[in-house]
């Protein structure tokens, strides 16, 4: 299992800190959508967050952990929002999540401050996350373990691989989209989803399907 571990130098121990870190979180995300990762410095995450630059060292080494920070958050945040969305239910088998889960990271692409530029933390570094797994590995490594909670089915390497390779190929075809517009092209935004289901319906066959967050009694 991935551990990811916090880029921050120490944690906040009062809520004054606590909501100044997210004052850095909130203008760093403003300035990657201004200006990318090259146009982002800590001297600009200081001036916009309106703090002094001495506040932004206290907690951060470099701008690097300022956007692994804020990678960490979307990562949380989109994780948090398809749990909301299994709890929900009304899927016939775990792969018709496909489309939900499409759904919230297509809308985080649209409304969330920087998610478009930094997403995952692949502008920055492809080990954003971690430093031994891939950015898209930790996703697919968070989406294994919140499908295994809410279905039933085993936790098998070959779940492990079948996601990885639909959250890479998902990313492929949803980077097009939004190379193609700048809210996504809808056509392509469909082709992901009937690629990605279509391969992980083809491809797991042998769990039984559950609806919702019903769990079987473990006796």
């Amino acid at each position: 299992m991935t551990e990811i571990r916090t880029p921050l130098r120490r944690r906040p121990a009062q809520r004054r800190s606590a909501e100044r870190v997210q004052r850095m979180l909130d203008a760093c995300a403003d300035i990657l959508d201004e200006d990318g990762y090259d146009g982002l410095t800590t001297t600009r995450i200081a001036q916009r967050a309106e703090v002094a630059i001495g506040s932004v060292y206290q907690f951060f080494p470099d701008k690097r952990a300022v956007a692994q920070a804020l990678a960490l958050r979307n990562l949380e945040q989109f994780g948090q929002r398809i749990s909301r969305r299994l709890a929900e239910g009304g899927f016939a088998h775990w792969t018709d999540t496909v489309g939900a889960i499409i759904d919230i990271f297509v809308d985080m692409h649209r409304t969330v401050p920087g998610f478009r530029e930094l997403r995952f933390g692949d502008v920055a570094d492809i080990n954003l996350l971690d430093s031994v797994s891939d950015n898209n590995s930790v996703v697919a490594d968070r989406l294994r373990r919140m499908i295994v909670e809410n279905f039933a089915i085993s936790d098998t390497a070959e779940l492990a691989r079948a996601l990885a390779i639909a959250v890479e190929a998902g990313d492929a075809v949803l980077k097009l989209a939004f190379r193609r517009a700048p809210g996504g092209d809808p056509a392509i935004i469909a082709e992901a989803e009937r690629l990605i289901h279509g391969y992980l319906a083809a491809y797991i066959k042998d769990n039984e399907p559950m609806s919702g967050r019903t769990r079987p009694d473990p006796a």
